[in-house]
């Protein structure tokens, strides 16, 4: 039992409403928040981002994502990388040392329908888009990322990993 230090008047408070997935769709999004986050293994990190869609029926609506970029598993590893590799070319920032670099940045996303999968119902998934990709839902307003000459490199080695500051 826990006894409350007063009367909770619930007529007060707005109740929470379920969750509802984004429509599948291209959005403009940025990220807002980001922070590595220990997976429920203890076995390795993702990098959490916290995404807001920028216009349209669903502006200001929220989506999620995680990168597993450190992880006993290769593979799961380099799918991360490949994904903040995408997620910095949506941004035209091809050099960070730290995920907030990457905040406040519009971008194009595809957002798809997951099956339900283990026990868990439908989720979202993310796509980050190339600003050429944008097509029909980039903005006049959005500066355009500068045109990169850097070919595309391998993943980076988990000794340099992105969120790591630099001295």
């Amino acid at each position: 039992m826990a006894r409350f230090d007063t009367s909770f008047d619930a007529t007060s408070v707005e109740p929470t409403t379920p969750y509802e997935l984004l429509p599948a769709g291209k959005y403009r999004a940025q990220i807002v928040e980001s922070e590595m986050r220990v997976t429920r293994n203890g076995m390795g990190q993702f990098l959490w981002l916290m995404l807001d869609i920028l216009d349209g029926q669903h502006k200001g609506r929220k989506i999620f994502d995680q990168l597993n970029l450190v992880n006993p598993n290769p593979t799961t590893v380099e799918i991360a990388q490949r994904t903040l590799s995408a997620i910095c070319h949506a941004t035209g920032r091809m050099h960070v040392s730290d995920s907030e670099e990457l905040h406040l940045i519009p971008m194009t996303i595809q957002v798809k329908i997951k099956p339900p999968k283990n026990g868990y119902g439908e989720s979202n998934a993310i796509a980050y888009l190339p600003p050429e990709g944008g097509g029909a839902t980039t903005t006049a307003a959005t500066p355009a990322a500068p045109p990169t000459t850097q070919a595309a490199a391998a993943p980076p080695k988990m000794a340099s990993a992105p969120w790591n500051k630099k001295g």
